[in-house]
């Protein structure tokens, strides 16, 4: 059996990230692992098992250079008219919201927003695929 448990990202700023996910997305920290070069913090959602882990290289001073690899992290939120609105009413600026559609058929609703990083965030409508 295959489990994915979590996904990984570089952040510069470990104070200024955990601020994000945590007002925007109610992200804990369930573990934080300090080693010589880099520390390592997990963040937790309270429903589910997926973590997010942070990874902050000591001493780095320069951003990172996202490439054109990249793509996003998604999830999804019971009210997303709410989420969009609780999210600008922080400042943390979420994107159009936007209804997606493979031709006359809905595929899904969402918005983007970008982490301090520079990661994109794709919040979804929870429904359909996405339920």
């Amino acid at each position: 059996m295959t489990k994915f448990v979590h996904s990984m990202l570089r952040v510069l700023d470990e104070a200024r990230a955990i601020d994000f996910y945590t007002r925007a997305f109610g992200l804990r920290i369930a573990d934080r692992l300090v080693f010589a070069d880099f520390t390592l913090v997990y963040l937790t959602a309270q429903d589910g098992p997926f973590e997010l882990e942070l990874t902050i290289n000591h001493g780095r001073t320069e951003p990172y250079a996202l490439g054109d690899g990249y793509g996003h992290l998604a999830l999804v939120v019971d009210d997303l008219d709410a989420e969009h609105a609780r999210l600008a009413g922080l400042g943390l600026a979420p994107g159009k919201l936007i209804d997606f559609k493979n031709g006359d058929t809905p595929v899904g609703r969402f918005f983007f927003i970008t982490d301090p990083d520079g990661y994109k965030i794709e919040v979804i409508q929870k429904g359909g695929r996405f339920g």
